[in-house]
């Protein structure tokens, strides 16, 4: 079976290049391999070239906005959904055109799908009931052990309706464990909770995860969420994959204008390059330990900074990358604020800068407020311009300057 014991390097050339560095790959044996998968609805593609290695065991988020083919890429390994092209394997089996019945995965959806005439144990039970390889008190067990698991044993002859949002999802995520399967696929499983329980659901869901050690994939739009949960994200835009890589690598290390825009907070700034590593930013030159990958001198870049990266400034005016700004706005968000400043020299550069709120409280900072602030060279990301257009009223919580 071609492609389903060989791994193939993960890449492509140009500009729709799959981003992928050593470190992103899985440390572990692959147990789902997908290669150059394709979705076409007519003339739309919802997919292209998707290539992919999950290593036994693992928990890989699937992450991006709204029609970026997330969730038909979940229902292509599912086999809910076929695909137009690619092929994907399983633990070594071509699964590719085989029915959902034939495929060896457990499946959470964002809707729960329980049967609300159906006791608990009955929902939990009911895909050993369809095997019927299990006697009566054999069944019984196995729903036994995993309400326990799930924290639900007190609930085993209540139904879905008398049940809170949170314990649903715990029902439903028992009935997806039931038949031990190879794979564990979560179809934005948190969406409809709300924030406190859906925090607290989703450390739980990790930690049985964890125990079980059953191999996972989650579809999510938040960034939150797949950045504390998963061990790898794949980060998709257009039916293509943007990066692949741990949690700290795509946050720290964004390999795409889009990605960088999208996870967190980001602010975009217009610069220009005038010479080695070393780049203009409204009136200020400021030296670069990024690499200019595919930028030249006098280029026009778009350079990105968190918010939490920029440094208050001393008094030092001519400080490499200082800049003199007025605060514009500010928010209160706890531990620290979140000011909108503006160069006092050139108006149309604007940043957000986090700001402790003790510095703020000591400093008796406020809107109007002067100060000075600092672009941190080697916390800045570099990306030539023209790439970069598209994904400057991006989806993301960035600040687009």
């Amino acid at each position: 079976m071609d492609g389903c014991n060989h791994p193939v390097p993960m890449g492509r050339s140009g500009d729709n290049q799959l981003v992928q560095d050593e470190a992103a790959k899985p440390s572990r044996a692959s147990y789902l391999s997908i290669r150059g998968l394709g979705k076409r609805y007519g003339a739309f593609a919802a997919l292209q070239d998707v290539d992919l290695d999950v290593a036994e065991g693992e928990f890989v988020c699937f992450l991006g906005p709204s029609g970026c083919g997330k969730t038909t890429l979940l229902r292509i390994i599912a086999g809910l959904t076929s695909q137009s092209e690619g092929r994907i394997c399983q633990a070594g089996l071509d699964i590719s055109d085989l029915g959902v019945s034939e495929r060896d995965f457990g499946i959470v959806f964002q809707s729960y799908a329980l049967f609300p005439n159906l006791s608990v144990a009955r929902n939990v039970g009911y895909g050993l009931e369809a095997e019927g390889r299990l006697d009566a008190a054999k069944r019984r067990a196995r729903v036994d052990e995993l309400l326990d698991l799930v924290g639900l044993a007190a609930a085993r002859d209540r139904f879905p309706g008398q049940l809170s949002g949170g314990q649903q999802q715990r029902v439903a995520l028992a009935r997806a464990l039931a038949t031990s399967p190879g794979l564990l696929l979560l179809d934005e499983p948190l969406s409809a909770l709300d924030a406190r329980v859906r925090q607290r659901l989703r450390l739980e869901i990790k930690a049985l995860q964890e125990r079980i050690g059953v191999t996972t994939i989650m579809v999510t739009h938040d960034q939150e969420e797949a950045l504390t949960i998963a061990d790898r994200i794949v980060v998709m835009n257009g039916g293509r994959i943007e990066q692949i890589g741990t949690p700290e690598e795509i946050y720290c290390e964004p390999a795409t204008a889009f990605v960088a825009n999208f996870i967190g907070a980001m602010n975009l700034l217009d610069a220009r390059v005038v010479g080695e590593r070393e780049l203009l930013i409204g009136d200020k030159r400021l030296a670069c330990s990024a690499a200019f990958t595919g930028c030249s001198v006098d280029e026009e870049v778009v350079v990105c900074v968190r918010p939490e990266d920029i440094a208050l400034g001393t008094d030092d005016r001519d400080a490499e990358g200082a800049h003199d700004v007025r605060i514009v706005a500010l928010e209160f968000l706890g531990p620290f604020h979140r000011a909108r400043v503006e160069s006092r020299a050139c108006r149309t550069l604007t940043l957000s800068v986090d700001l402790p709120s003790s510095v703020v409280r000591a400093k008796r900072l406020r809107v109007g407020s002067a100060m000075r602030v600092v672009l941190p060279g080697e916390n800045l990301r570099i990306f030539p311009r023209g790439r970069s257009q598209q994904f400057r009223a991006g989806e993301g919580k960035g600040a687009t300057i």
